[in-house]
């Protein structure tokens, strides 16, 4: 089984990317979103790390964004708490798909969280900054300070290409798009 791991900047298309790819994928943001949603137990430990902000349950995402913003801190606070939940359903996952020609790997934190392994392809996407910003200001809740947080605890630009075996320019169009996939799946099976 291949790992194919999508590394870039938040909000170049990385998920878009990895859901083309037609490979089983581990989207680590949508497996935290379910964390938030479901487990119980994540949000006693994040009440009780976090008492002013984390209220209820299911976790809300407003509130987690009020601490980030309250106390660049609690984004450790944070991530200390969720990370080995996420890393746990990634081995679960990796263990269901084992018999896969490939997986995919959709994780924002993907060296910054040590779970690079030698053989694993990795893809960097990146894109112009105006249209990244561009696309976050249409999702619903993004604000630039945490945005700004987020990227502070994130490797630079030019570590993640130096370690990345294809690196690929994201015009968010879909025909190129389609270029790319057939460009990675031919990089990286016919070796």
């Amino acid at each position: 089984m291949i790992r194919i791991a999508i590394v870039g900047e938040i909000g170049c298309g990385k998920t878009h990317l990895s859901n083309l790819l037609g490979f089983p994928v581990f989207n680590a943001d949508q497996e935290v979103k379910k964390i938030y949603n479901n487990d119980k137990k994540i949000n006693l430990k994040l009440k009780k790390e976090l008492p002013n902000f984390i209220k209820k349950f299911p976790t809300e995402k407003e509130q987690i964004f009020k601490a980030i913003l309250k106390n660049k801190k609690n984004l450790k606070k944070i991530t200390k708490i969720v990370h080995p939940a996420v890393r746990k359903k990634m081995l679960k996952f990796i263990k269901k798909n084992s018999k896969k020609k490939a997986i995919v790997l959709d994780i924002p934190l993907y060296f910054e969280n040590k779970i690079y392994k030698k053989n694993d392809y990795v893809i960097y996407v990146y894109a112009k900054k105006s249209k990244i910003i561009e696309r976050l200001k249409l999702r619903k809740g993004f604000n630039i300070q945490i945005y700004n947080n987020l990227k502070k605890i994130q490797l630079s630009n030019e570590y993640k290409k130096n370690r990345s075996k294809l690196i690929i320019k994201n015009n968010f169009n879909k025909k190129s798009l389609k270029k790319v996939i057939f460009m990675i799946k031919r990089e990286i099976f016919l070796k």
